[in-house]
């Protein structure tokens, strides 16, 4: 009867996993690593490349937005399978697919069925290890990516952040967005001998993660990756990226908006880089919801009862370096700014004095396991948030340790961040106004 006591006792001091789904991570001679999670989604699979490149990693001057361009240029073939016949033969086999590149890292995804796997992972390798394009093709893309520019700078929303980051940050490349710079745009078309060293830059088997979840048999999967993607070689390189310097004084960001749209105002205090060795994230991931999630007094006050604000929001996101910790609220009307701002100011002097909610605490920790965990139902879902999550955080096993750290997190904990960090000297005010009625 003592063995299985300390059977039980061994089993309840174990850690609480929040990701649900038993996963198998392998890292192959050439520094590849491939994490695998078997789900139960008979005949469909979900495929996510990693590479851990984003705008952080654009420290030369005049090459702002390079990640995000060369997303595009990942497209563009190879010789064996030249233009959109790579993309022709994956959507034959019934197969979707995109990319997306953040300040951190740019992911490749496809889903589709299983029976394709060896198909879908040959073309990838393909592509990664024989990318092949021409100036004229460069050319081309270049455009589009102005075109892309132009089209969402015709929302205010991407002009904002433009003019939010270039106030907060001075040294770091997260002082610009990650399309970049439209002056380092319009000179793309002359980048073509930098797309290549870009490449061989980033684009190595020590940097990039594969993340497949679904129906598949794991050994034939390894084997085929083994095949396709073990003679890969290449090492990323060393680069240093610039340290944001304390910001010792309030700054503040204007913009006024020709067209009809509802002023905003927003608030941004530079904050701690998302660490799986820190609490970090998980505090700010917590106090964003605290602060101005829906239950919070303050969209209360501000959205329900007072209807100054249509929309209030947290802009926290997990980031490799120090970033922010910020609000943002979509104001009804301009004559609405003062009474925000100061009742902002006011709920983060009510957490600095200590007055926390510790009922409401809990509720939001978990809340967000909840959602997170209610958001793991399909292949697809399944294999972005691992992606996701370990490109930023750097480990397999970043959203266990995200959330274990999340439950963990006090009213302490709140505290001291707000003390700490949200202060006057750390604050940038972005103040978006509209220059006719809207």
């Amino acid at each position: 009867m003592i063995l299985p006591l300390v059977i039980s006792l061994a089993l309840a001091a174990a850690p609480a996993k929040t990701f649900p789904y038993p996963t198998k991570s392998t890292t192959l001679k050439n520094g590849l690593t491939v994490v695998r999670v078997p789900f139960d989604s008979p005949g469909l699979l979900s495929f996510y490349a990693v590479v851990r490149v984003g705008s952080r990693n654009e420290v030369e001057p005049g090459h702002t937005g390079f990640a995000h361009f060369f997303e595009h240029m990942m497209f563009r073939g190879t010789k064996r399978f030249p233009g959109g016949e790579r993309g022709a033969v994956l959507s034959k086999l019934g197969f979707n697919g995109n990319a997306f590149t953040t300040d951190d890292v740019t992911v490749y995804l496809s889903n589709g069925p299983s029976t394709g796997l060896e198909t879908l992972i040959d073309l990838e390798a393909d592509r990664f290890l024989h990318l092949d394009y021409g100036e004229p093709a460069f050319q081309t893309e270049a455009q589009a990516v102005a075109g892309e520019y132009q089209k969402s700078a015709s929302n205010p929303s991407l002009k904002i952040e433009e003019v939010t980051l270039g106030t907060a940050f001075t040294k770091h490349p997260y002082q610009h967005t990650t399309i970049g710079l439209y002056a380092d745009i319009l000179e793309m078309p002359k980048r073509f001998e930098y797309s290549k060293t870009f490449f061989s830059r980033w684009y190595t088997p020590d940097n990039t993660v594969l993340v497949f979840a679904g129906d598949f048999d794991d050994a034939k999967l390894m084997a085929l990756v083994e095949k396709h993607y073990g003679p890969w070689t290449g090492k990323a390189a060393k680069i240093v990226v610039p340290v944001e310097p304390p910001q010792t004084a309030p700054r503040e960001a204007k913009l006024s908006w020709p067209s009809p749209t509802l002023p905003r105002l927003g608030m941004a205090w530079h904050s701690p880089a998302a660490s799986p060795k820190t609490m970090d994230a998980a505090i700010q991931q917590v106090l964003s919801a605290y602060l101005v999630g829906p239950t919070s007094p303050l969209h209360r006050s501000l959205v329900l009862e007072q209807q100054v604000v249509e929309r209030l929001h947290g802009f926290y996101d997990h980031h490799r370096d120090p970033c922010f910790f910020g609000i943002d609220a979509r104001l009804k009307a301009e004559v609405h700014r003062e009474v925000a701002g100061k009742a902002i100011l006011a709920a983060i002097a009510e957490l600095s004095a200590g007055k926390v909610d510790s009922k409401r605490l809990d509720d939001i920790k978990s809340n967000l396991k909840y959602s997170v965990v209610m958001d793991l139902e399909t292949p697809s879902q399944v294999a972005e948030a691992l992606a996701w999550h370990i490109g930023v955080f750097g480990t397999t096993d970043a959203i266990d340790s995200l959330y274990a750290n999340i439950g963990k997190v006090s009213a302490k904990d709140l505290t001291a961040f707000a003390r700490k960090f949200l202060v006057d000297g750390n604050r940038t005010t972005m103040n978006f106004t509209v220059e006719v009625t809207p």
